[in-house]
């Protein structure tokens, strides 16, 4: 660990020395940046759809593509084509009097320096690249730590990076949890990290001994709420598209569904159907992905277990009745769980895998007592056509973000800020929003020219009864 901290402090100490030498990059070089960045993507994701899939031992080639490749495409023709209005000077307003004699208010948004990301092995391509949309078009450089989770598409990311990009622009890290716990204490200008609450909370403490600024993009129990009014058999292909992408191992990913106790039959009868369409074979299925590892196979079927022993009903859905006992991978096949109980794990805990609850409500009011009793979510989802109800779903929840009528849809959106809200994370990427994020907001004042200086006499010593009148007229 000492070596990889050795190590990581020198380069970090380089990309400082070569800030403060080199200024603020100039647009043209971080559209530079931008588009070697885009031509690293396009011109090697079969690589990084292959390592992918040999990480995980089974993962859909093209969701890979679709999410790790394609998916980040937009993001970075965005900041290209915004960047030169991104940067703009930000003119404001100056108080009166003084703006009329020629006073000046703007903000500049500058680079912040340094920014240390951690990132993910749920979409390791993705959630090492999209990022950089906003931290690039910010003017910063970047130090890297992709998960040890998914060591081949880590030690890919790494090999191409580092012949894309000079360490001064863009350096990575390998390395296990130690590497990962050297990383937090160095000291950034800004630290990114995406993962898990439990480890986001360690890193924030040890960012905290610098005083560096973290953005968290953590997770939680995003709720699906179906009104009456929602249209079921499209509701259940959207939704278990959702769940079913990755296994279920997205922060975004429906954790569980609250639908009228009038629909709820009809809700599980399509889900079932859904399954059936999308996936008749899963065992050896390649659209099918696995779960990373044993070690989260296990905490999922520890969950279901739990549950179980707790009262719940587990619907695995096997539509080709496939003996998962004897598997090469770790496949879990999309389950159902009903008459579930607030003191069980798995209405506790963030599944992340293909494990859906199913909850029905009588009265609005209690699906929403049921969501505010948990954490804020990451995501929240709603289907149904009656305004009224959304309406009213809207303003009695808070959560990171929204989808209407579909779930994940919004982080698909370049234009819209994505980030948590409390529990589920704080700060923003994409877009304007994830420019400022990374930017130094810099204010600046030009004060009235020489020739008014006489304007500020009544305000110096020493001073006239007069005094507090002219204060008075100043805060208009």
């Amino acid at each position: 660990m000492n070596n990889n901290f050795n190590e990581m402090q020198r380069v970090l100490e380089a990309q400082k020395k070569f800030f403060i030498e080199e200024g603020s990059p100039s647009i043209e070089l971080r559209i530079d940046r931008l588009n070697r960045l885009k031509c690293l993507i396009m011109n090697n994701r079969y690589d990084f759809v292959d390592a992918l899939n040999e990480d995980y031992g089974n993962r859909s080639n093209n969701i890979s593509l679709l999410s790790d490749a394609y998916g980040i495409i937009p993001d970075i023709n965005n900041a290209i084509k915004n960047i030169r209005k991104w940067t703009k000077i930000d003119k404001r307003s100056s108080n009166f009097p003084f703006g009329l004699f020629g006073a000046k208010s703007y903000v500049k948004y500058e680079p912040i320096g340094t920014v240390g990301m951690i990132s993910p092995w749920n979409f390791p391509v993705n959630l090492s690249f999209k990022p950089l949309a906003a931290i690039f078009a910010a003017g910063n450089q970047v130090m890297h730590k992709p998960s040890e989770l998914t060591p081949i598409t880590a030690s890919l990311i790494k090999d191409l990076c580092d012949k894309e990009y000079d360490e001064n622009e863009f350096a990575t890290f390998l390395g296990g949890p130690e590497t990962g716990e050297a990383f937090t204490k160095l000291h950034f200008d800004h630290l990114l990290y995406t993962g898990s609450g439990s480890i986001g909370k360690k890193v924030m403490k040890s960012a905290s001994q610098n005083l560096v600024p973290v953005t968290l993009e953590l997770g939680g129990k995003s709720p699906v709420i179906i009104g009456n009014s929602a249209d079921i058999k499209v509701s259940a292909k959207r939704i278990m598209f959702g769940k079913t992408l990755n296994a279920g191992q997205i922060c975004l990913a429906p954790d569980y569904v609250i639908v009228h106790k009038e629909k709820k039959d009809e809700f599980i009868t399509e889900v079932e159907n859904v399954i059936n369409e999308y996936y008749p074979t899963i065992k050896d299925n390649d659209d099918y992905s696995s779960i990373i590892n044993e070690r989260h196979f296990e905490r999922i079927n520890s969950l279901l277990e739990d549950a179980r022993e707790k009262g719940a009903d587990i619907n695995q859905i096997n539509p080709s009745n496939e003996d998962f006992s004897q598997q090469e991978f770790f496949k879990i096949p999309p389950t159902i769980v009903t008459n579930t109980s607030d003191d069980m794990k798995i209405m506790n805990e963030e599944i992340f895998g293909p494990v859906l609850p199913v909850l029905e409500y009588e009265n609005l009011n209690d699906a929403l007592s049921t969501i505010n009793s948990k954490d804020r979510p990451l995501g929240l989802y709603y289907f149904g056509n009656d305004t009224k109800e959304e309406n009213t779903i809207m303003s009695s929840t808070s959560s990171g973000g929204v989808t209407i009528n579909n779930v994940v849809g919004h982080i698909q959106q370049k234009d819209l800020p994505f980030g948590g809200v409390g529990p589920s994370g704080m700060g923003r990427y994409q877009s304007f929003d994830g420019f400022k994020n990374f930017s130094n907001p810099r204010s600046f004042y030009k004060d009235v020219g020489f020739k008014f200086d006489k304007l500020f006499d009544g305000i110096r010593p020493p001073y006239t009864k007069s005094i507090e009148k002219l204060l008075k007229g100043l805060l208009k």
